[in-house]
């Protein structure tokens, strides 16, 4: 039974990183991008290029370890043993 809940915590734990990693970069890309709406036409485009690298490093990022830790906590209240 340990290994099985070990691979069902881990299942858990490594797609809601990912889901998370991939929630945080758009969410960071999208407040960094606000900052460039001022910006008339060719400038615009230019800062979201710029913007793009740091919002996808830092947001995935953050979001990977967040969903991560908290995927393995969640894993582990579902598997866990009941005692009566």
């Amino acid at each position: 039974m340990t290994k099985k809940r070990t691979v069902i915590c881990s299942f858990i734990a490594i797609t809601s990183g990912i889901v998370a990693g991939f929630a945080g970069w758009q969410i960071t890309m999208h407040f960094r991008s606000q900052h460039c709406q001022n910006q008339i036409l060719g400038v615009k485009e230019l800062c979201n290029v710029t913007v793009i690298p740091g919002a996808m490093w830092q947001g995935s990022i953050a979001g990977l370890w967040t969903g991560t830790i908290l995927g393995a906590f969640v894993g582990g209240l579902v598997t866990r043993h009941k005692y009566h």
